[in-house]
């Protein structure tokens, strides 16, 4: 089983919890096959939030992923456009099972000492 960290902004963690969102966006797909996202809720929460299990892993171009994506994105389609700016490929990962964690876990617990840019592997504690 893989599991990745990402760094997601609050309000994208917000929506994702209440299930308004059900894609996250990147704009390159892991090279492993992805079970599991941790959710990293970026500054000023700066925890590990909860996890999701990925169902599915979309790749195409950006036009054709909002096309399936729309409807459970939690994005507008100006933010979509904005991070996709001149590129080729959009990836979404389908998330479902969403766990919000009682008590929010530090990075250290999974023994990264900083906040993944991109995103990073994580061995589960």
């Amino acid at each position: 089983m893989c599991a990745i960290l990402l760094s997601i902004n609050p309000e994208h963690v917000e929506n994702i919890m209440n299930g308004t969102k059900k894609y996250e966006f990147r704009k390159k797909a892991c090279k492993r096959h992805v079970d599991k996202i941790l959710i990293y809720s970026t500054n000023p929460i700066m925890r590990v939030v909860g996890e999701a299990e990925v169902e599915d892993v979309l790749i195409d171009n950006p036009e054709t992923i909002w096309k399936k994506t729309e409807k459970k994105s939690g994005i507008d389609k100006a933010f979509f456009d904005k991070y996709y700016e001149d590129r080729e490929q959009a990836v979404a990962y389908k998330l479902k099972n969403v766990i919000k964690y009682i008590k929010p876990k530090k990075l250290i617990e999974y023994g990264i000492s900083c906040a993944p840019q991109s995103f990073r592997y994580v061995e589960e504690a």
